[in-house]
């Protein structure tokens, strides 16, 4: 058996997803169903041995289908998988973004194994038991590096900020990710909230909410867009305004604030010293991978959702590996049971794969990129780190 799912127009799981095709002798075809281009080219990158497509392809025949429907977080998500041929036995699911709280619970239905990179603390709390998320939630990569960003502001100018500035569309990573510095994150570090705006995306103007920050001047403002044109809007007018460019310290979150595609509508000028809290990120110990990826793909550096799906594929593969088989359930069985800071940890903050009993990795550590001279780049974590953090002095 194997489970073919497809979305309507509204993002509701067209039923019945059950496809039985009969018993296939090996190799097995593992149909991979991607949501994102960033996530085809994690997948096919080189690394001089081998691709991470062509690991699992020296063990079954790999369908990929690339680039179904470009999620985007600020619209209804609209999905339709596909594939010339059915899968025999098994589909693996990897996905990104607001998409993934709409198609666990089918998937969890069929016991497919599903990898993940988003932040929604959602997503692992409703007893699934085939959700395997491989990015620390937005919640903990908040509480986390709150501390981190207090500490550099302190040692940039001689005294802890006061006060910060929130903006932030009401989907669910900005939510989840504010949700431990409301409740008492800010207390711990003795910062008033001073500007507190939530809006509905995509936004159609950002004056009203910048005219706020800029009224306020907050030692620190968090931009938490989850989409590239708003994230221009919010960026734009705080420069029109003045407080842009370091004037008014930025930090935002999600992978789409890593994306190449940001130097196409923005000046890197725009997003110079900006930081962001992000779940994954090439750095040190990957530099043959990323120039690998860069010289194959055509890009300029490797992504959060790049990386994550280049180490999802390993995982995909030593789970295999492991149980024997490319059954579904023996596999998400194999993954349940690792535990290793070898093979494909290597490719995941905090070097460890193991997942705990809500299928979350265990140790996942928070990224902090910050943009210098158009290229964002890791500074946090000190083992993933390429250059030291530079907080702007006020």
């Amino acid at each position: 058996d194997s489970l073919l799912i497809t979305f309507n127009s509204s993002g509701a799981p067209m039923w019945p997803p059950l496809v039985t095709t009969g018993t296939a002798p090996l190799p097995m075809r593992i149909s991979l169903i991607l949501s994102s281009r960033s996530l085809v080219s994690g997948t096919l990158v080189d690394n001089k041995k081998a691709t991470s497509g062509r690991v699992l392809r020296s063990f079954c025949t790999l369908d990929v289908a690339s680039d179904i429907g470009g999620v985007n977080t600020s619209s209804t998500v609209s999905l339709s998988f596909s594939f010339s041929k059915p899968p025999s036995r098994m589909a693996l699911v990897k996905l990104t973004g607001e998409a993934v709280l709409s198609i666990t619970m089918p998937t969890d239905c069929g016991a497919l194994p599903l990898a993940c990179v988003a932040n929604s603390d959602q997503i692992n709390e409703r007893g699934f038991k085939y959700v395997f998320q491989t990015s620390p939630s937005a919640n903990t990569q908040a509480a986390a590096a709150l501390p981190i960003l207090v500490k550099l502001a302190t040692q940039a100018n001689g005294k802890p900020p006061q006060s910060v500035g929130i903006v932030m569309d009401n989907t669910a990573s900005p939510v989840s990710f504010t949700k431990a510095m409301r409740e008492g994150g800010f207390d711990r570090e003795k910062l008033k909230l001073s500007v507190d705006e939530v809006f509905t995306p995509p936004m159609s103007d950002a004056t009203s909410s910048v005219q706020k920050l800029r009224n306020a001047r907050p030692d620190v403002a968090f931009l938490l867009s989850t989409n590239v044109p708003d994230t221009k809007l919010l960026l734009d007018k705080m420069s029109e305004m003045r407080i842009g460019n370091g004037a008014v310290p930025v930090v935002t979150n999600g992978g789409h604030m890593g994306a190449p595609e940001l130097l196409k509508v923005m000046s890197k000028e725009s997003l110079e010293g900006v930081m962001v809290v992000i779940a994954n990120w090439g750095g040190k110990g990957h530099e043959a991978l990323s120039t690998s990826y860069s010289k194959r793909m055509n890009e300029p550096w490797m992504t959060q959702d790049s990386m994550s799906t280049y180490g999802d594929m390993w995982i995909f593969k030593e789970a295999m590996e492991a149980a024997g088989s490319a059954d579904r359930r023996k596999v998400a069985e194999a993954m349940r049971k690792m535990d290793t800071t070898e093979g494909a940890a290597k490719y995941y903050p905090g070097g460890r794969l193991k997942f705990d009993d809500k299928g979350r990795r265990v140790g996942a550590e928070t990224v902090i990129l910050q943009w210098r001279d158009g290229t964002p780049i890791p500074v946090y974590p000190p083992s993933l780190a390429v250059k030291a953090p530079l907080w702007p002095k006020r």
